[in-house]
């Protein structure tokens, strides 16, 4: 069984930075998709980014303009979210999740159903 956990989250004043870790416990087999999803209050969870495992190719939602940065460390199995330039509309819980495959055709990581893995989530708050 995969387990993903995530840390980092907190209050952050406008303008500052966080940096999300998810650490990945178990085994999947093959290439897989790890993505980033945020869930603001009475919205929708979104898509935010993702990581191939193997390639390390990155996807990124439109909105995120080049503040959010998403890696990874295989030796640790962990994957990052970098985020800077924070506004108070950032404010979400943040989740990581992971796909058994790393399929990036039509769009299709940008959907919470094309995981099969998720965290508990970890809150960020931005003040302003």
């Amino acid at each position: 069984q995969v387990r993903l956990v995530e840390s980092g989250g907190g209050l952050v004043q406008s303008g500052g930075s966080v940096r999300l870790s998810c650490a990945a416990s178990g085994r999947i087999i093959g290439d897989y998709m790890m993505g980033w999803f945020r869930q603001a209050p009475g919205k929708e969870r979104e898509f935010v980014a993702a990581v191939t495992d193997r390639a390390g190719s990155t996807f990124y939602t439109d909105w995120v303009k080049g503040r959010f940065t998403i890696s990874r460390d295989n030796a640790n199995n962990t994957k990052y979210l970098q985020m800077n330039s924070l506004q108070p509309e950032d404010t979400a819980i943040y989740y990581c999740a992971a796909s058994r495959t790393a399929a990036y055709y039509g769009r299709a990581y940008t959907s919470r159903h094309y995981y099969d893995y998720w965290g508990q989530g970890t809150q960020v708050t931005v003040s302003s």
